[in-house]
């Protein structure tokens, strides 16, 4: 998958800082933290283009009551949740040129056709589907009108959801989905990352990443070395931001601990590979080998109390151990000599 001049890959993992609602409703906020983020190493900032009215009806009705969250956001109402968190419209303009100007990527999750829209005419590089969002039909039909890259969360969703919403994007090979549990914070039980193994080998033109919900960085270092080569992380400026993600997002400190990492693990997954690696090469030289523990003479048979196996490898191998008891030597031998075939009968 490219992404600008990025090539994304497992050996290099795209590291996403997910803006979310953390600058508190406050633009000189949302550009500390863009500054912070690009401090930490990300790759790439994220945010969500939404007004209030997109994703919910301004309803007291108990539907439109959030309900057994274990969170903050617990007996709130969706509309004033989304109205705490939402990005102003008129902002991303000039936030993308800041970003662009800073060298960073930026890019949004839009909840509407007229976003997708409105962030067309900004030349937002990539669309980020989110996790609820995977069921919105019209929404997938105008995002793949862009033919941009398409980076679709998959938290909740079925294989079939997931399938359907692929559909939309069969032209599209710059494509990722995200491993996710939408819950916040996601407890470290209910991830299910072995599922990134399975969306490897189920949809293998497609990179395959994580979204991370959890606190701390266990779950992405561990997304990274099970093959995820996109990681997206709530990222604020600072924890003590009353903010509505702050809870389960990444302050600048833990992001740079994340991001060294991940690198780190990534540096681990490698290849399939079998066999001694270069430096191993110097070690296995020290696996065991057959040697002469007892002297022997000329035409003395081979039995278990004149040889033994011992470490260094530099004799006879192990697997004719058993093979040669009972052979005679052609030749004398004394302690610590090497035993050769072409030297018995």
């Amino acid at each position: 998958m490219k992404i600008n001049n990025i090539t994304i890959s497992n050996k290099n993992p795209f590291i996403v800082a997910e803006i979310s609602g953390n600058h508190a409703g406050k633009y000189s906020l949302l550009k500390k933290t863009i500054l912070a983020a690009i401090k930490s190493g990300a790759d790439a900032v994220k945010l969500q283009s939404y007004s209030p009215d997109d994703l919910t009806l301004n309803s007291y009705k108990k539907d439109f009551l959030v309900k057994g969250a274990k969170n903050k956001w617990n007996k709130k109402y969706l509309y004033n949740l989304y109205e705490q968190g939402q990005t102003p419209l008129n902002w991303l303009k000039k936030i993308f040129k800041y970003c662009r100007n800073k060298k960073i990527i930026c890019f949004a999750s839009p909840f509407s056709i007229s976003s997708v829209k409105e962030l067309e005419k900004l030349n937002c590089p990539i669309y980020k589907v989110a996790s609820l969002e995977i069921t919105n039909i019209p929404l997938l039909k105008e995002i793949s009108k862009t033919n941009k890259p398409v980076i679709i969360s998959t938290g909740g969703a079925t294989l079939k959801e997931i399938t359907d919403a692929l559909k939309y994007f069969k032209k599209n090979k710059n494509i990722a989905l995200l491993k996710c549990t939408v819950n916040y914070p996601a407890d470290l039980n209910e991830l299910n990352l072995n599922t990134l193994i399975d969306l490897k080998s189920k949809f293998k033109n497609i990179e395959i990443g994580y979204s991370d919900h959890t606190v701390g960085d266990i779950a992405a270092v561990s997304a990274v070395s099970l093959g995820a080569s996109i990681i997206e992380k709530h990222f604020t400026y600072s924890k003590k931001i009353n903010s509505i993600d702050n809870f389960f997002s990444s302050d600048p400190k833990e992001l740079r601990i994340l991001i060294k990492n991940c690198q780190q693990a990534a540096k681990t997954t490698g290849k399939i590979f079998y066999g001694p690696s270069i430096t191993e090469k110097n070690s296995i030289k020290y696996r065991r080998s057959i040697y002469v523990s007892k002297g022997i003479k000329k035409f003395e048979k081979i039995t278990k109390n004149n040889i033994k196996l011992v470490r260094p490898g530099f004799s006879l191998e192990p697997k004719y151990y058993y093979k040669i008891l009972g052979k005679f030597a052609k030749k004398k031998f004394n302690i610590g000599d090497r035993i050769s075939l072409k030297n018995l009968k």
